[in-house]
């Protein structure tokens, strides 16, 4: 992929029960940067919120973090619930939603706000949903990875 043929801005989710941390990338599809905390609030608001920003900042699609659950765990895990939300947030928007390994995002996180002379900030998580998007697009322009299938907006 060039940075001639990306469709354009994507926004990311580091997805949190209580606060998400949000990103956003340029329109070429090459840095993510940090963008806001969402302090959640209830489905509805969220979702809201998210949609005004898809609009604000005329992203073509939302990449949400999905951590990895080891597959011997059989019992509902916080993949799951990710899923979950992210098939309602796609049916809620009217771009495509794809899911994103988080492995290791917030660890990166902290590790890029310890080389920085910057102060650290409360909460990390929209450093780490930078650091999903940047994964991401890294894997579609450096690595070749096709475009993954977007997720199935819920049914409820």
């Amino acid at each position: 992929m060039t940075l001639h043929d990306f469709p354009g801005r994507l926004l990311a989710i580091d997805y949190g029960l209580k606060v998400a941390g949000l990103a956003i990338s340029d329109p070429t599809g090459s840095i993510a940067r940090p963008l806001q905390l969402l302090r959640r609030t209830s489905k509805k608001a969220d979702f809201a919120l998210i949609d005004a920003l898809i609009r604000q900042h005329d992203a073509v699609g939302v990449v949400v973090g999905l951590p990895e659950s080891p597959p011997e765990i059989t019992v509902y895990t916080a993949a799951d619930r990710v899923r979950l939300w992210a098939s309602r947030l796609a049916a809620a928007v009217d771009v495509p939603v794809y899911l994103w390994n988080e492995r290791h995002s917030t660890q990166e996180a902290e590790e890029l706000l310890a080389e920085t002379e910057h102060a650290r900030p409360d909460r990390v998580d929209a450093v780490a949903a930078a650091v999903i998007l940047q994964s991401f697009l890294n894997a579609l322009r450096d690595e070749g990875f096709p475009w993954p299938d977007p997720v199935e907006p819920a049914r409820e």
